[in-house]
C-alpha cells in the first residue's frame, strides 16, 4: 500500500520467465550467417528513439556515451530523439521512401511488424542464437515470459527485442474501502461489482449533490482498458488456431455483458480526461491507469480538495478466480542495412539489454524490468522507492497484447466496439461483437 508522495514511477517486473531453448522464425526469408563471420569494428550506428528530455533523457545519453567509450570493437552509436512513438513511426515511414534509414529503432510490436513486412526490419533470431555474439539459455530464461513475447510476430520472427515495458493496473483506495466496510481490495469480479456499488450509492446517498453519479469505477472505453478485463478473465483475442482474431469466444462475450451491467447499474461512470482528480477526491474506488501514470496521480493527491491520508496502491484487474494486469512491451529492432552495421547494432542491443545496463536504464527511465536478474541489481533503488517495490508483486500477471502488423488498426475498432457496447442495448453485444469480428479480419487481411 501506499501514500502520497513517492514522485517516482511505479515499475512492475512483469511475467514469469520462460525458458525457451530455440529462437528460430519459420517467416524468414533469407538466413542470415553466423554473426561469427561478420567484422563489426569501427561501424557508426544510428539509434532513433524517443526519450530526448528529462532524467530518463540524461539516463539514455550517459548510456550511449558509455557504449561508445568501451565496447570492444570500436562501434559508435548515435542517439537521435524522434520526439513521440506516432513522431517517430511517421519519421520512420518517411525513411523508408526516402532510403535514409537509421540503424536500430524504438517502438511498439505492432509498428515492428509493419516495417518487417516490407521487408525493412531484421530477424533477429539468427543474432539471438548466435554462438559467439548471441544469447545464452541461461541469459533467454532470465527473460520475463511476456517482455521476451512482446517482439515475436505471428509467424515467429524476432522483429523486436525487448528494452522495457510498463503496465495497465487499478488504483485502489484501501483508506476509503475500508471505511465502506470491505477489509482489503477486491479479489474477484463479483467483489469488483460489490465494492463500486456500495462506494456509488455512498455518494448518491451522502449530503454532498456535487459527487452524485460517482464514487465506483470509472470507465473509460480504450482498448487497452478492454484488454486487461478480459486478460483477467482467461481470455485472449486469437483464435483456436493461432491464425486470426476472434472476439465472439464466450469468455469475450461475458467480459462485455459484466463491464455492461456495471455501467447501466449506475456502479461506473466517466470523466472528461484522467480521473486522477476523482480518485484522489473520492469520486472513484477505483480507477485503472498505466503505471506511467503513477507521478500524476501522486500530485493529485497533494491537492487541496484530495484526501491527503487515504492510503491508495496498486491493484491487478481481477476476473473469476483468475487475474491481470496488461503489459506494455517496448522493443527495440534493427533495420536492414549491410551484415557488419546489423551486427554493431545487435551487439548495441544485447549490452543495452544486459542485467547491470538495465538496472542503469531503470533507475534513468523508472521503466519495468525485462529480466528477473535486474531485480537482484536494484536494492538501493527499491529501497529508495517502496512505490515501485510495490509493484513487484504483480510480476506473474502480466499479459501483452497481440503484437501483430494489424493490431494498430483493430484496437481502434476494439475502442469503437466497447464504447457502443456500453452506450448501447445489452441485446446487441453479440451483434456489435460479430461485426468486430468482420473489422478485424478484413484490417488482418490488409497486412497478409
Amino acid at each position: 500500500m501506499l501514500k502520497k508522495g513517492y514522485a517516482w514511477v511505479l515499475g512492475l517486473g512483469l511475467l514469469v520467465p520462460v525458458i525457451l531453448t530455440a529462437c528460430t522464425s519459420a517467416a524468414t526469408e533469407e538466413v542470415v550467417p553466423p554473426a561469427t563471420s561478420i567484422n563489426p569494428s569501427g561501424q557508426t550506428v544510428t539509434f532513433w528513439h524517443v526519450w530526448g528530455s528529462g532524467d530518463t533523457g540524461e539516463g539514455l545519453t550517459a548510456l550511449v556515451e558509455e557504449f561508445n567509450a568501451t565496447n570492444e570493437w570500436g562501434i559508435t552509436v548515435e542517439a537521435l530523439d524522434q520526439g513521440s512513438y506516432s513522431d517517430l513511426e511517421d519519421a520512420m515511414n518517411a525513411s523508408i521512401q526516402s532510403g535514409d534509414t537509421p540503424d536500430i529503432v524504438v517502438g511498439y510490436a505492432n509498428a515492428l511488424d509493419t516495417w518487417y513486412s516490407v521487408d525493412v526490419i531484421e530477424d533477429m533470431s539468427a543474432f539471438i542464437a548466435d554462438p559467439v555474439y548471441g544469447l545464452s539459455d541461461a541469459d533467454i530464461s532470465d527473460f520475463y515470459q511476456g517482455a521476451w513475447q512482446s517482439g515475436v510476430n505471428a509467424d515467429g520472427a524476432r522483429v523486436g527485442f525487448p528494452h522495457g515495458q510498463s503496465a495497465n493496473v487499478m488504483f485502489y483506495n484501501y483508506t476509503w474501502g475500508e471505511e465502506l466496510g470491505f477489509s482489503g481490495a477486491p479479489e474477484t469480479w463479483a467483489e469488483f461489482k460489490e465494492q463500486t456499488c456500495t462506494a456509488a450509492a455512498a455518494n448518491n446517498a451522502d449530503a454532498n449533490p456535487d459527487n452524485d453519479g460517482t464514487g465506483g469505477f470509472v470507465m473509460y472505453t480504450g482498448a487497452s482498458e478492454f484488454s486487461t478485463f478480459i486478460f483477467a478473465f482467461g481470455e485472449d483475442y486469437i483464435n483456436d488456431a493461432g491464425t486470426g482474431y476472434d472476439f465472439t469466444k464466450p469468455g469475450i462475450v461475458d467480459v462485455a455483458g459484466y463491464l455492461k451491467e456495471l455501467w447501466d447499474e449506475g456502479c461506473a461512470f466517466a470523466t472528461e480526461s484522467y480521473p486522477n482528480p476523482e480518485f484522489a477526491s473520492r469520486k472513484a474506488l477505483i480507477v485503472m491507469s498505466s503505471t506511467a501514470g503513477y507521478p500524476y496521480q501522486v500530485s493529485a493527491f497533494e491537492a487541496e480538495d484530495a484526501m491527503n491520508d487515504d492510503v491508495w496502491g496498486f491493484i491487478p484487474i481481477p476476473g473469476n478466480g483468475t487475474k491481470a494486469v496488461d503489459a506494455y512491451g517496448q522493443n527495440s529492432a534493427i533495420v536492414k542495412s549491410n551484415p557488419e552495421r546489423s551486427l554493431a547494432s545487435w551487439l548495441f542491443i544485447r549490452w543495452f539489454t544486459s542485467p547491470e545496463i538495465s538496472a542503469k536504464w531503470i533507475e534513468a527511465s523508472a521503466y519495468h524490468p525485462i529480466r528477473a536478474s535486474t531485480v537482484d541489481l536494484l536494492g538501493d533503488y527499491v529501497a529508495a522507492n517502496p512505490g515501485w517495490a510495490v509493484g513487484l508483486d504483480l510480476v506473474p500477471l502480466g499479459v501483452s497484447e497481440p503484437g501483430w502488423a494489424s493490431w494498430g488498426s483493430v484496437r481502434r475498432s476494439v475502442e469503437d466496439t466497447y464504447s457502443a457496447i456500453i452506450q448501447g442495448d445489452a441485446s446487441e453485444i453479440a451483434a456489435l461483437l460479430d461485426e468486430l469480428n468482420i473489422a478485424a479480419a478484413e484490417a488482418l487481411a490488409e497486412t497478409q
